[in-house]
């Protein structure tokens, strides 16, 4: 009898459908982290006060938190493709103000305000697209967790590539107020052209109701959402606010006129350090516990101890460990947070409850603004109010444990 061969098993088809929305949210993040080196500049030119560079991180949050809120409700509405459009074009308007920042601190407030819009907007609409392009129909050889790890890439990878752009051209390129701004104007007009591209993935007609009862997200009553995720969420921007927003400005002093450059060094090596951690947290992930988020938190807890001390001790080396650590803090528990809502989500209104986590988790990039305040209130020292702040870190790990293995979603 002749033996038949087996014919080979065909690999899974994948697609690259994800790849115009990983464009759009690397782009729409280059705009809203461009500034963060630039605050030392704007300090040196045109000398504004600690609190008022501070100030000028607070405004961002103003535009992300509406953005993360509504973006959500109404991409499962309407469609992720023309909310997505919209903060494309937030994204440009961005860099287009900050181009005129020299003009006074209400145009940077303008141009940050806009900045929060378009990072609010691409994050939360570009991670529930994400993960819809990442599985059946679109991706067959995906799995289960690639959308989260694929949006969290494009968040880091963007975020750190305009810091280093904005600063490298600040510390010693021409027109530091503006050609940063300009580049990115040039590298985003094509995301209007970009955005169409993408599969949709809402149905027609989008999630039936009314706009008004879409703003209303069920699932951020869960129980796992508010006892788990919500009291994790805001340490991952704060790891980001402290770690390479607040601690350029409180080392100035020992930078001298590297400052520019220290403030870039420690935005990149903090964002390299989130996106290399990224795969490592996805398997840290479990399905039946907050492993993965209580490893972040105790992970940015050790970071804000060491950012307190790099600040007691002046020591700029010591500063460079204190942001990587924090990026990779930022990174475990920005995909755990993700994963966990996907989890808690299912897909109705899985937009809307990525809107919430991250209106929370950006919450915690205020730090920096409520510490200058208050250090300037009362006069107690920076270090101490930050070991104070890694204190409230430490009880939130507690309130983790207890919640450990609670209140999970049915499968």
């Amino acid at each position: 009898m002749t033996a038949v061969a087996a014919r080979p098993t065909a690999a899974p088809a994948r697609t690259r459908a994800w790849v115009p929305v990983f464009a759009v949210m690397f782009l729409c993040t280059w705009s809203g982290n461009q500034f963060s080196p630039l605050l030392l500049l704007y300090q040196q030119r045109q000398h504004y006060s600690t609190a008022a560079v501070n100030g000028f991180l607070g405004v961002y949050v103003l535009g992300l938190v509406p953005a993360f809120l509504l973006s959500g409700a109404l991409s499962d509405r309407y469609g992720r493709r023309p909310v997505m459009a919209a903060g494309a074009a937030a994204a440009l308007a961005t860099s287009a103000a900050l181009t005129f920042g020299e003009s006074g601190p209400w145009m940077i407030c303008l141009g940050r305000f806009l900045a929060g819009v378009a990072v609010g907007t691409a994050t939360c609409v570009g991670t529930s697209w994400l993960k819809e392009l990442s599985q059946p129909p679109f991706d067959l050889g995906a799995d289960a967790g690639t959308g989260a790890r694929r949006a969290a890439l494009a968040f880091s990878l963007g975020s750190a590539a305009g810091a280093v752009a904005a600063g490298l051209i600040a510390q010693w390129g021409p027109w530091p107020e503006r050609l940063p701004f300009l580049i990115h104007v040039v590298l985003a007009a094509p995301l209007l052209w970009l955005v169409p591209r993408a599969p949709e993935t809402v149905t027609t007609g989008g999630v039936p109701g009314p706009l008004r009862s879409r703003l209303r997200v069920p699932a951020a009553g869960h129980r796992r959402f508010t006892r788990v995720v919500v009291v994790a969420a805001p340490w991952t921007f704060a790891a980001a606010g402290l770690g390479y927003g607040y601690l350029p400005v409180l080392l100035a002093g020992v930078t001298g006129g590297l400052g520019i450059a220290y403030a870039t060094l420690l935005t990149a090596v903090a964002l390299a350090a989130s996106a290399l951690v990224q795969p490592w947290a996805k398997r840290l992930d479990a399905l039946d516990s907050a492993r993965g988020l209580l490893t972040g938190v105790a992970v940015i807890v050790a970071a804000t101890v060491l950012v307190a001390v790099a600040v007691h001790w002046h020591s700029w080396p010591l500063g460079i460990v204190a942001a990587t650590v924090s990026g990779a803090g930022m990174g475990v528990a920005m995909v755990s947070g993700v994963l966990e809502v996907q989890r808690i989500a299912g897909h109705a209104g899985l937009a809307g409850l990525t809107g919430v986590f991250y209106a929370v988790a950006y919450g915690g990039f205020l730090a920096p603004t409520v510490l200058s305040f208050v250090a300037g209130r009362t006069g107690v020292a920076v270090p101490a109010l930050l070991l104070g702040l890694a204190g409230v870190g430490v009880v939130c790990g507690l309130l983790l444990v207890r919640s450990y293995r609670r209140h999970l979603p049915s499968r």
